[in-house]
């Protein structure tokens, strides 16, 4: 064999050198790394998915349990408030003695006339959509309707649940559609008695289809379902009668006899799947009012969270193995540096951007709460300051006609309590202020014939334009714990509308009498009496709630009381008021005796 020549090989043969077995190895390890780290990514892309949809989904279900619950309590507010607010209607029947003259002769037709225009004017004052009377056998003798067609009357009505309550437990209640007029509503029945016995049935009409219609309005649906799961009212149309469930038997033939529903086929309602349920029962009754929320937007956006997630953990999953390979490399470490100093200069920015914006809309927001405020101490100070300026003007007249007859003592008079009313009107503003920004004060000593004179003083004119006399009794050196300023505004409201309650009647008197308790320390009582009409029935329980007013519209707006109440409760006093028995209204203020009246008054 010759030097320098190769050996033969065998055909075919592959010669396998170490450098090619070792490249072949770092291969494979490098395919199974890449092949492990696509599959941990995808797990982590996924978990973060369903994590971001999870999280999403939880925080929509409860905002939208929150709503709900919201609503439900502001629709479940309203609807009490209609149930119960005719509740006192049907009794007052028991009082009006045509009502049992008609029980008594129910062919006269007289006193069906008599009693069915009686009806008409309750009904028009108290706003119900309808109110009748029926027998003892359930036969309806009168109603506020008798004019309209689809009226009761006439009608035997002994089939109706609230007929039968109201003869066996003296009350009843029944939702239904009308017998007559067709229209659903909620009655409410009463017995009438006479020597302990039931003589007849009174039955108010509760429309609660305005309420209905406010549904429509809010978010989502809203379902009320009366006791035999049947739904009553809703916020859309074509659910209204129909039951949650298939009805049994029985309780449907509970509903042919008492015809709650009238025409209505009872189809069951399926509504559950795609919504998401909230319930609150109602108060007084066996009825449930549920709230319904489309999960449809919800799993939306669920859905775009968890999109947004798994491309935020891919974008982040990238980065992190961009930073990986840039940190073999030294000269990226400079680049990647200033990148990252760049991302977080840019955060800075926002964050001052953003922090920017946020002080603005607080100042936007503090400057709104102070124009709220200014706007409702102005309505309040022109409220007050009306009369003082009115005694201005009246004074500034006088003082030249005085001038004209060279009376200057009288014009110094009047520029002297010209000069006392702009005291007290800044004295006024300061409590208006006060009022609206502190807490109550604690008060002083206040000499109460002073501040009743001033008082006086300032409805001057308003008495000699009415042509009412004004009787004071007070006795000297009776103080009490308030403020002068306040308790003239309390008092100045109180004389203004005594005097407009008088306005009309034929003795126009306004009487004010103080009086003061025998202990030391003890109440001090002043009251404000007229001659007028008095208060009426319905509105003197109610008389110190904002806009209760027994003037016409436009004439008052109903919280003049309300805040007279306030103020003296602001000084541990109250402010009541009743109908004297010889005719006219009486307001009694009850005030804290100052203790040492002679120290106060040297």
């Amino acid at each position: 064999m010759l030097r320098g020549t190769l050996a033969p090989t065998l055909p075919g043969a592959k010669i396998i050198t170490p450098n090619a077995a070792s490249r072949g190895e770092t291969g494979v390890k490098r395919w199974l790394t890449r092949t492990l780290t696509w599959i941990a990514s995808l797990a982590i892309i996924g978990a973060a998915a369903l994590a971001a949809h999870d999280a999403a989904m939880r925080s929509g279900i409860d905002r939208l349990r929150g709503a709900a619950g919201h609503r439900l309590d502001m629709v479940g507010a309203g609807l009490e408030s209609d149930l119960a607010r005719f509740e006192y209607l049907p009794s007052l029947l028991e009082m009006t003695p045509s009502v049992f003259a008609l029980l008594d002769a129910p062919a006269n037709p007289a006193l069906r006339d008599q009693v069915n225009r009686y009806l008409q004017g309750v009904n028009v004052t108290a706003g119900a959509s309808n109110l009748y009377v029926l027998d003892r056998s359930g036969m309806a003798l009168a109603a506020s309707d008798w004019k309209e067609s689809g009226t009761p009357v006439g009608t035997d009505l002994s089939f109706r649940p609230y007929v039968k309550q109201a003869l066996a437990q003296g009350r009843g209640r029944f939702y239904g559609v009308g017998i007559t007029s067709k229209r659903a509503g909620y009655y409410l029945s009463y017995a009438l008695r006479q020597q302990g016995l039931p003589r007849g049935i009174a039955t108010v009409k509760v429309d609660l289809e305005e309420a209905e219609r406010a549904w429509k309005n809010l978010p989502g649906d809203v379902v009320l379902v009366d006791e035999r799961g049947v739904v009553i009212l809703s916020s859309r149309d074509e659910w209204k009668f129909r039951p949650l469930a298939p009805l049994a038997s029985s309780v449907l033939a509970e509903i042919a006899s008492t015809r709650p529903y009238g025409d209505a086929a009872l189809r069951p309602l399926d509504w559950r799947a795609g919504y998401l349920t909230s319930e609150r029962p109602l108060r007084r009754t066996d009825w449930r009012l549920i709230a319904l929320d489309d999960v449809a937007p919800v799993a939306a956006e669920a859905r775009n969270l968890a999109i947004t997630a798994a491309l935020g953990t891919s974008v982040l999953l990238l980065l992190v193995t961009v930073l990986w390979q840039r940190q073999r490399a030294v000269r990226y470490k400079l680049a990647n540096r200033a990148a990252l100093q760049a991302a977080h200069d840019s955060l800075e920015t926002k964050v001052v951007a953003r922090t920017a914006e946020l002080r603005a809309m607080q100042a936007e927001l503090v400057h709104a709460g102070k124009m709220a405020a200014l706007g409702q101490m102005s309505a309040g100070m022109v409220h007050e300051l009306n009369q003082p300026l009115g005694a201005m003007r009246m004074l500034s007249d006088n003082a030249c006609v005085l001038l004209e007859h060279d009376r200057l003592d009288d014009v110094r008079s009047n520029l002297e309590r010209i000069a006392h009313l702009v005291d007290r009107l800044g004295r006024l503003t300061h409590q208006l202020k006060a009022f609206a920004h502190k807490g109550g004060p604690s008060g002083e000593a206040v000499n109460v014939r002073q501040v009743i004179s001033n008082a006086q003083f300032l409805v001057s004119q308003r008495l000699r334009d009415n042509g009412v006399e004004m009787i004071v009794e007070v006795p000297d050196g009776l103080a009490v714990m308030a403020e002068d300023a306040r308790l003239e505004q309390v008092l100045v409201n109180l004389l203004g509308n005594a005097i407009d309650a008088v306005s009309t009647s034929a003795a126009r008197r306004v009487r004010v009498v103080a009086a003061a308790s025998d202990i030391a320390g003890g109440n001090c009582r002043i009251q404000v009496c007229d001659t007028g009409p008095g208060i009426r029935a319905d509105i003197l329980p109610r008389l110190f709630e904002p806009f209760i007013t027994s003037k016409p519209a436009g004439a008052g707006l109903g919280l003049g009381l309300m805040i007279s109440a306030h103020i003296l409760r602001e000084w541990g006093g109250t402010l009541r008021a009743h109908n004297m028995d010889d005719g006219g209204a009486c307001f009694a203020i009850e005030l804290t005796q100052a203790v040492t009246q002679e120290e106060v008054f040297e």
